[in-house]
């Protein structure tokens, strides 16, 4: 059995879905690691404690372990302001290990700050590392500007880590184009592995079925929305081509599913109350319902009763719910960026359009509910294309690969005899300020 350390420092496959910090990143470690454990691997998932009720250690499901690591005060902390606890976060995840004599093959880190981790983990282990970023900063800079949060320091880390980390697993091609072009990596250490779908979770279900499930219109065109309430995500935009949409049919439907809290309540998402006020400047007030957040097992009775999902972000490293939407055998319209332009087939399971440009966007609506061949087309060619490509289980499969190609190049140390003979603090500390540019306030 093959021992694998996943870092995920802000996404823990425990929390509630639908919040400012909690997406896709989350699901992709949740099912990677649940698939990549019934194929005989033992995961244990390290990430930051934000809640004193959880216990250290929760044995989730067979094969995979979620640890929860103290850095930083035990609440939410916007993952922007995370990178002053990763040092923290490096020191009590090695004592961890040195506690319960632990030794893994390999780490996959996700997201930047987790690689920072894994980075200095393999300078005192020797343990290698692969990379899943997950979103890049100069691809954020260049689309947020000044919105965006983050330390400056986080392009150094990224490139630090380019350099270090034994493989970087990029979601899409547009990913390995950014890396190249934006951060000079080298191609031959860059392997593609997209997201993926369950599709015991995410399958087709009778529209009338769904919508009596949900309790919603059954003659109505009903367009879906869902996703996590941030302004990169562009709502904004899928509104503003309902209020273009409107011109020729009224009986159209948006529902937008997500927010920090289980009702639209714009003081949890302040998104919300931006959206509500970009429906009442486009006259559609009265045809867009805000659903709040819902349970990961009511979504696909949402995909499955939309007519059409859309998603048309900014920039998107990867896109998980256009995989679900088409899984459920709804045709997508989506963003022609990031993983959306490689996961939607144009004019076969969907249409691709430019972000922000509602008027477009309308077009492409108006064009998929008018056709109802067109439609019919569409909905069986997504199901066909997603289950060929997309499922978890074909993922996995590639990232076995990938961790068999890291220990076949690397030299594999003996199992971390520095570990087994540190016990306490003070060693280990000691150990750590050894390393360059570390220098813990732990005590």
């Amino acid at each position: 059995m093959k021992r694998v350390a996943f870092i995920s420092e802000h996404a823990s496959p425990l929390a509630t879905l639908g919040g400012i910090d909690n997406g896709g990143q989350n699901v992709y470690v949740a099912e990677l690691s649940l698939e990549l454990a019934r194929k005989g691997y033992h995961i244990d998932i390290y990430t930051r404690r934000d809640n004193t009720a959880v216990p250290e250690v929760v044995e989730w499901k067979p094969g995979v372990r979620v640890v929860h690591i103290t850095a930083g005060p035990p609440e939410f902390v916007p993952k922007e302001q995370l990178l002053q606890y990763m040092q923290e976060f490096t020191f009590q995840m090695l004592f961890f290990m040195s506690r319960q004599e632990l030794y893994y093959e390999i780490i996959h880190a996700h997201f930047f700050m987790s690689a920072l981790v894994a980075s200095n983990i393999k300078k005192t282990t020797g343990i290698p590392y692969v990379v899943t970023f997950h979103a890049l900063g100069l691809v954020r800079q260049l689309h947020q500007k000044q919105q965006d949060g983050f330390p400056p320091e986080r392009t150094i880390i990224e490139k630090h880590i380019i350099d270090d980390a034994n493989l970087i697993v990029a979601e899409c091609p547009q990913d390995k184009e950014d890396l190249l072009d934006h951060y000079y990596a080298d191609p031959d250490r860059i392997v593609i592995v997209p997201c993926g779908f369950n599709p015991k979770e995410f399958y087709p279900i009778d529209k009338e079925e769904a919508r009596e499930y949900l309790r919603l219109p059954k003659k109505d065109k009903i367009i879906l929305q869902l996703g996590r309430m941030v302004p990169r995500k562009g709502v904004d935009n899928v509104i503003r081509a309902l209020g273009e949409v409107n011109r020729h049919n009224s009986k159209i439907k948006l529902l937008v599913v997500g927010g920090e809290s289980d009702s639209p309540d714009p003081a949890s998402t302040p998104e919300i109350g931006r959206l509500q006020e970009v429906a009442r400047e486009s006259g559609v007030s009265d045809q867009v319902t805000f659903t709040g957040r819902k349970g990961r097992s009511l979504l696909k009775y949402y995909y499955a009763a939309a007519d059409v999902f859309i998603s048309t972000p900014w920039y998107e490293p990867f896109g998980i719910t256009p995989l679900e939407a088409m899984a459920c055998g709804t045709p997508v319209i989506g963003s022609n960026v990031g993983g959306i332009k490689y996961s939607v087939v144009d004019e076969h399971t969907g249409f691709l359009v430019p972000p922000r440009e509602p008027t477009a966007l309308a077009a492409k609506i108006n064009l998929l509910l008018s056709d109802a061949d067109l439609h019919r087309t569409m909905c069986k060619n997504a199901i066909k294309h997603v289950r060929h490509s997309f499922t978890w289980n074909k993922i996995a499969a590639s990232m076995h690969q990938v961790y068999n190609q890291v220990l076949t190049d690397v030299h594999k140390p003996a199992k971390a005899p520095v570990l087994q003979m540190v016990t306490d603090h003070t060693a280990l500390l000691n150990l750590l300020n050894l390393l360059p540019g570390f220098k813990s306030s732990v005590v």
